[in-house]
């Protein structure tokens, strides 16, 4: 099979990434790297021998493909100059910064035959593949999503639910495939004057109830999905790669003694086989594959979209009366409070 020709714009904490996984991959042929900060840009391409590139359209002109690793703002622009050029094209998540721009991409998208893939790496999570085929048989009510990170860190060039909570909107999306009948959210800032914490409940026509938060307050990285259905209880820890579906609990108190009670609880537990594969690797592979197979994507330009668009209703939501946690300490000089603002759900026609 021919090498493709791959070029990385962006050499931040994700462009790195890019480059190491591509490096790597059968069938690429990793030709560069361009960024705005020289001194980044050589120091990876020097780490993964392969060239940096002051001028992007330079390293453009010389591949068949592009993967776009830089701050949303730019994400439109280098788009449509990569497809102006021909090429195919791997894009972070969020697709875009606005709404407007997902939409004028996806119909230029639409008018070529390139490959167009965005990066919603969740979708490659063996957790979550593997979480899909134990619900394929269940009675659903319930799922939780939690995403919590510390704020040292987390990417604060967007709010949290652009940055965290649109990986987990994408898995509601993909779970139930449509759009939410209901949305009700919550949310504050801490320390960005942005939204730093969310909680975002989803009600669908057909479908269980969704609660998903994200959060960049959290003094302990989070990435779970949490399922309650009629048959069992399910834990999916997508970082650790863990599932565990709990049956027939049962719960009692012992009394040891006449000041001791003691509560004991027993479920059969079956733990789930997931495998070990790095969810970048996954989907950078499935990206070049594409290309290769002249396919579809697995999460093409329409689905980037579709998830765009249900994060800025949530963003809209919030933003509607933003609780400002920094404003309401000074204001009640309080050292650590804890504050939300509730929004009424939103009906979506």
């Amino acid at each position: 099979m021919k090498q493709v020709k791959v070029g990385v714009v962006g050499a931040g904490r994700m462009g790195r990434n890019h480059c190491r996984v591509l490096s790597l991959l059968r069938h690429v042929d990793l030709v560069g790297i361009s960024d705005l900060n020289a001194v980044a840009g050589a120091t990876v391409a020097t780490q993964y021998e392969t060239q940096f590139f002051a001028q992007v359209d330079d390293l453009l002109a010389r591949v068949d493909a592009v993967t776009i690793a830089t701050p949303t703002p730019s994400h439109f622009a280098l788009a449509l100059r990569c497809l102006k050029q021909g090429l195919h094209l791997f894009i972070e998540k969020p697709v875009t910064e606005t709404l407007e721009q997902a939409e004028t991409l996806a119909e230029t998208v639409a008018l070529h035959d390139q490959v167009v893939q965005v990066g919603h790496i969740e979708r490659f999570n063996p957790t979550f593949t593997e979480l899909k085929h134990v619900l394929e048989n269940l009675t659903l009510a319930a799922i939780e999503f939690r995403r919590l990170s510390p704020y040292v860190g987390s990417n604060t060039d967007v709010d949290v639910v652009l940055d965290l909570m649109i990986h987990d909107l994408d898995l509601v999306l993909d779970l139930v495939g449509e759009q939410p009948s209901t949305i009700a959210a919550y949310g504050l800032t801490a320390f960005s004057g942005a939204i730093d914490h969310a909680v975002v409940n989803l009600g669908f026509a057909h479908g269980p109830l969704f609660t998903v938060t994200a959060s960049r307050l959290t003094e302990q990285k989070v990435r779970s999905i949490e399922v309650t259905a009629l048959e069992g209880y399910i834990e999916g820890d997508l970082l650790n790669k863990q599932i565990a579906i709990h049956r027939s609990t049962i719960g009692e108190y012992l009394q040891q003694s006449s000041r001791s009670v003691k509560y004991r609880q027993e479920s059969v537990v079956e733990r789930i086989h997931v495998p070990t594969a790095e969810p970048l690797f996954l989907e950078l592979q499935h990206f070049v594959a594409c290309i290769l197979e002249n396919s579809l994507p697995l999460v093409p330009i329409s689905h980037g979209l579709n998830v765009l668009e249900l994060a800025m209703q949530v963003r809209k939501l919030i933003y509607g009366n933003l609780a400002d946690i920094g404003s309401w300490r000074a204001l009640n000089n309080i050292a650590h409070p804890h504050r939300q603002v509730a929004l009424a759900p939103m009906e979506i026609n």
